[in-house]
Parts: C-alpha cells; structure tokens; sequence
C-alpha cells in the first residue's frame, strides 16, 4: 500500500528527523514488537536505547565529574543519598528541557494534528514519524528511570519506582500505534519540573527560606496545578472518552485492519489494526489514573515542602528570620511595629541609630515612613 492509498484521514505524514539507526538493530526487533503488537517499535528502537543511555551517562560519569568540579565543596559533603539525589535531578533537568521543546515543536508544526483534532479515530491510531520519535526519547528515559528506581529504591522511593513503570507502559502502548496525539500532550507535563529541580537545588546551595526558593516555589505550585492536575486531567478525560467510544465502535473504517504502509519515503510507515482490545483500554486506563493519583498526592507534598521552608511562625525552615505578613516593619531593618530595639546603653534605635519608636499608623516619632506589609 503506497501513501496514496491511505485514508484522507491519514495521509499527512511528519516524518521522524533524528537519524535512522542500524538497520541490524531494527531487523532483529521487529519480529518481537510485531509479535506484542508494538508494530512501531522496531523503527524508534535506536532512540529508545540511546537516551536511555545517554541519561545513564549523565547520570553515572557527566554529572558527578561536572559536580566536584564546578561546586567541589557543595557535591563533596553530600552523602552517597544527595549525591545519587543530585545526579538523578541532573539527568531529569535536561530530559525535561529537552523533551518539552520537541513535543511542543511537533504540535506546533505537524500538519497531521489538524486532522486529530477532529477525528476521534486518529487521536487513537493515527500515527507519525516525528510523534514516534517525541515517544522514543520519553520511553528511553523512563526506561533509564525503571532502572535507577531499582537499582536504588532505598533512595527514589517505591513512589518513583510506580510513577517509572507507568509512565515506561503507558509510552510503549504508543508504539502499536496507540494514542500518539496524547502521547504528546501527556509529555508536556514535565513543562514543571525544571522548577521541581530547581527547587531541590536551592535547598542544597543553602537557599532555603530565601526569596528566590519562594518566587520558584509558587511557579513550581502554578506549574505543577497547571501542567498535571489541570491540563492533565483534561486530556485524561478526553482519552478515557475516546477509549469509549472506540470500545463501542469495533470497526471504525470498514475494515478492523487497515495493514501497514511498505517502504514510503525511505522509512516504513505501519498504520496498525484499528480495535480496541480489552486488556489495552483497561492498562491504559488504569496506568493513566494511577500516574494522576500519583500528580495528586505529590501535589500536596510539595504544599507541604513550600509551606515547611515558609512557615507562619515567621521562622525559615534553616531557622532565620522571615518577615511577618501583615504587620509593619522598618524599612531599613525590620522591626515590627510595636517593637523596640534598644543599643548597649538602653537607648530606642533604629537600624540607622536613630532613636525612634512606631506609631500604630506605620509612622515614625520623627516623621519618617515605615513599610507595611499588606
């Protein structure tokens, strides 16, 4: 079947612009991934193992040499727990940067999206090479994730190691091909983890209680509410609507099985078989809800961790002083209203040496202006 014997449906096709891999690799994949039915797999398996690989690189060699060299002092007095802690935060900072540019790339750019967006069956089937690629880079780094989590379980937490495993099926159902478009749309909720990474970071170059963890802190909460609990959620229930509609809708094209597309423009464009077995809508569904439950209890973790570094005691969590919401304080130190400080010989001063008092009005005996925090 040539290109133009597809569906109008599915015609316009974004190829994949990361190089092919050895076709030896593919060749020897293909017959299992047909056999499981990840009848894509075969053409995304070199993207798939070289960013699982590439993270364990970071992970193993480029973030614990770039670390002791450029904060020697910082790295070196972390315990083998920050340490593996830090690196994990490094592979994840630049898997999220990069994987939220590609994705956001190909739904920007990919012709093939105007079409989904109108048509319920190719939402769930439709399939691409640049969609596929976005897939493979996501299912290699999970795949690296399942691993660590593993290795290390005692240290990323049985939370992590769950969060790994879904995340690693939930991608790899893409390559039947299966819910390529919200394939794409799930990935944008790594949009808040750099924050996350940030966050953790500040803590450990002593920055806790400071305004730049705090400004970061609410972009992190925005971020996360946005990105996870808000956009996630919608899509969720976009797809579990389609899953239904599909399970109710066995033959959507006249035919259960369209067949794959031979060799089109140098690469092999498969289509896949157009039904909806019960077990993939059941995992999918049940992976899917169970990485939401996970975005909801992690949530209010992180309520948690902001709330512990600004605390309404007006102690950091470092045990500095922050300033106190709605009472007024001097503009030069920090004294609340009502409060006095005093110098060695008993007399009221300000930080400027000034003797002073505060008034109830945020006002000064001598006149001058004192900040009120609203």
């Amino acid at each position: 079947m040539e290109v133009t014997d597809l569906p109008p449906q599915i015609k316009l096709i974004m190829l994949d612009p990361f190089p092919k891999g050895p076709a030896i690799l593919s060749n020897s994949i293909r017959p299992f991934s047909e056999k499981i039915g990840l009848t894509t797999l075969h053409l995304h398996i070199h993207e798939i193992l070289f960013a699982a690989l590439l993270y364990e690189f970071i992970f193993r060699v480029a973030s614990p040499i770039c670390s002791r060299w450029l904060v020697p002092s910082r790295y070196g007095g972390l315990n083998r727990r920050n340490q593996l802690n830090w690196d994990a935060h490094m592979v994840s900072m630049w898997q999220a940067l990069f994987i939220n540019s590609v994705a956001l790339w190909v739904i920007r750019t990919d012709p093939q999206r105007k079409v989904q967006n109108r048509d319920w069956k190719e939402r769930l089937w439709g399939y691409n090479g640049a969609a596929g690629m976005v897939q493979g880079f996501a299912a290699g780094y999970f795949l690296w994730d399942v691993v660590v989590s593993s290795l290390h379980l005692d240290v990323m937490g049985l939370s992590s190691l769950i969060h790994a495993v879904s995340a690693l099926g939930v991608t790899c159902i893409g390559f039947r091909p299966f819910a390529n478009y919200y394939g794409l749309n799930f990935v944008l909720y790594e949009l808040s983890t750099p924050f996350l990474n940030i966050h953790w970071f500040l803590d450990k170059f002593g920055k806790t209680g400071s305004k730049a963890q705090l400004y970061n802190g609410i972009l992190l909460l925005l971020s996360f509410g946005g990105s996870r609990l808000v956009w996630g959620s919608y899509q969720s229930a976009l797809i579990y609507n389609d899953v239904w509609r599909a399970w109710h809708n066995t033959d959507p094209f006249s035919e259960k099985c369209l067949g794959a597309v031979k060799q089109t423009l140098g690469m092999q464009i498969p289509v896949g078989c157009r039904t909806l077995p019960a077990w993939l809508a059941l995992f999918y569904v049940a992976a899917n809800t169970a990485l939401s439950l996970l975005n909801v209890y992690w949530f209010w973790k992180m309520i948690a961790a902001v709330r512990k570094r600004f605390p309404d005691d007006g102690k950091r969590a470092n045990g500095s002083e922050v300033m106190p919401v709605g009472k007024e304080v001097s503009a030069s130190k920090g004294i609340p209203n009502g409060k006095e400080s005093k110098d060695v010989n008993g007399n009221k001063i300000m930080s400027n040496g000034k003797i002073s008092t505060f008034s109830k009005d945020g006002v000064a005996v001598n006149g001058s202006k004192v900040m009120k925090i609203a």
